[in-house]
């Protein structure tokens, strides 16, 4: 579809759309584009370019955004451990069942004669006779013979052609690399640097690999006040068996379904997106759904039945963000791609409309009194049916609680920080906005009702919930009211 002939007309979604920024949606046009449809997160896959490259893409963001006058939250998704096969020659190996590869980590050349090096010297340690390797996301099933010195002997499972660099991945998880690594320590800076709202960790195993990336963060040059938030990629086994405490030290999660499905098994999946979905929600953390959501239109420009039935199971299962990748980096139709999303949102967020949620506040606990407000907040627009959830929030932190209970109205969460504001556009609900309000309370509830008419938010008559405090430190909120606009 060429540009001139775009629809820009806003789909109105609670749930928010993640792309990732690539040669395909680079342009400010179709970045701006997207934007106006319905896109709320750009992602930065950190495993290509460089401090240069990830600046100027910011750049073209924040403009875009700023053209369209609405801030999205960007991303920064750092590589992790390069656990592939190394160079092949002539770029593949054609490999038939039965024959013998030989892994070696010691091999420096181009692979050939059914031997192949290793980006990831360590994985004669991590393995035994009997065990199973699975190279490109799966397509290739090799079973471990035995372990000679640096090498790994196998026996090829299924016939497949071996490309250069492709992944590598153990059935039942037990690889060693730490999630972090040299190339992610200077990435993070650089993250920091251009104005990440968020930096993800990929291949996390536990709670110290978070730990790790906090403290990196806050000590790289650039942290301000408020630092990137912490997303966990929830995609090793060792993650699954270790899940509530890296939740709680993330501040999000993805369910990263690629890697994972390969460790687990591809019918393992869907069970675990429900169960990591629902821990995220229970612990106070947001979450993304990603990988294939889309795929069929990186080539073609309507989706498949089966992949709409994804992102609106995704959508029903509470998620709080729907992922793109190569469909919108590298894909034919990335601005389609992102409309058609915004529009499977639309439409399975009306079919949850008139449920109860009842069930969710046993299931979320209350320790604080911000957290009983944004209870009280949603059970009380609930019944009184009131078109919104208004927050004034210096630090988000009450917009974000409210959002906890997946209702489909909007929250519109309104702080003096630029910052806050782009960090919000990731949660479900949750439409932020910029201003400045009085310091006086009364005066400062005003001027948000002013400010949610003038921009047709809200209309004459229209009933909604506020929550307020002392705004002017974070978990202050302990004030909710039912007004009515004049």
């Amino acid at each position: 579809m060429s540009q001139e002939h775009r629809d820009l007309t806003r789909i109105s979604h609670h749930t928010k759309i993640v792309a990732t920024i690539g040669p395909a949606s680079s342009d400010e046009e179709t970045l701006e584009h997207m934007i106006r449809v319905g896109l709320n997160v750009v992602r930065f896959n950190f495993s290509h370019g460089d401090a240069a490259f990830h600046g100027e893409n910011a750049r073209k963001v924040r403009e875009a955004s700023r053209r369209v006058g609405r801030e999205v939250a960007i991303i920064a998704d750092l590589q992790g451990p390069k656990i592939r096969v190394g160079v092949i020659a002539g770029g593949k190996m054609e490999l038939a069942r039965g024959d013998k590869l030989i892994l070696d980590a010691a091999y420096e050349g181009e692979g050939k004669d059914h031997r192949v090096g290793l980006d990831y010297r360590e994985l004669p340690k991590d393995v035994k006779a009997g065990d199973i390797l699975l190279l490109d996301d799966g397509l290739l099933k090799l079973k471990v013979e035995q372990v000679i010195g640096d090498e790994v002997h196998t026996t090829v499972q299924n016939p497949a052609v071996l490309k250069s660099k492709k992944g590598i991945n153990k059935q039942g998880g037990g690889l060693t690399a730490p999630a972090l690594t040299e190339k992610d320590y200077q990435d993070l800076k650089t993250a920091v640097a251009i104005g990440a709202d968020y930096i993800a960790v990929s291949f996390v195993k536990s709670a110290a690999d978070l730990q790790l990336a906090r403290q990196l963060i806050s000590q790289a040059e650039g942290s301000g006040e408020i630092l990137p938030g912490i997303i966990s990629k929830i995609e090793r086994v060792e993650a699954i068996d270790n899940l509530e405490e890296i939740v709680l030290a993330s501040d999000g999660v993805m369910v990263a379904r690629g890697d994972l499905a390969v460790e687990v098994g591809n019918p393992a999946v869907p069970a675990l997106q429900k169960r990591i979905i629902k821990t995220a929600r229970r612990l106070r953390r947001f979450s993304i759904t990603a990988t294939q959501m889309m795929e069929s239109m990186i080539t073609n420009p309507v989706p498949t039945r089966a992949e709409v039935s994804d992102v609106a199971n995704a959508v029903i299962d509470g998620t709080d963000a729907v992922m793109l990748s190569a469909e919108s980096a590298a894909g034919a139709y990335p601005f389609e791609t992102v409309r058609t999303m915004a529009e499977i949102c639309a439409a399975a967020e009306q079919s949850q409309l008139g449920q109860s949620f009842d069930h969710t506040y046993d299931e979320i606990p209350v320790e604080r009194i911000d957290q009983g407000i944004a209870n009280s907040a949603v059970f009380t627009a609930q019944l009184l049916h009131a078109k919104a959830i208004v927050a004034l929030t210096e630090s988000g932190t009450t917009a974000f609680q409210i959002s906890r209970f997946g209702i489909n109205l909007p929250i519109h969460a309104l702080t003096p920080s630029l910052a806050v504001q782009r960090k919000m556009a990731i949660y479900r609900s949750v439409r932020p906005a910029r201003l400045d309000t009085s310091k006086e309370h009364d005066e400062a509830i005003r001027e948000a009702e002013e400010y949610l008419v003038q921009r047709r938010h809200l209309k004459s008559g229209d009933l909604y919930v506020i929550t307020s405090g002392s705004m002017r430190s974070a978990g202050g909120t302990d004030e909710l009211q039912v007004r009515r606009t004049r």
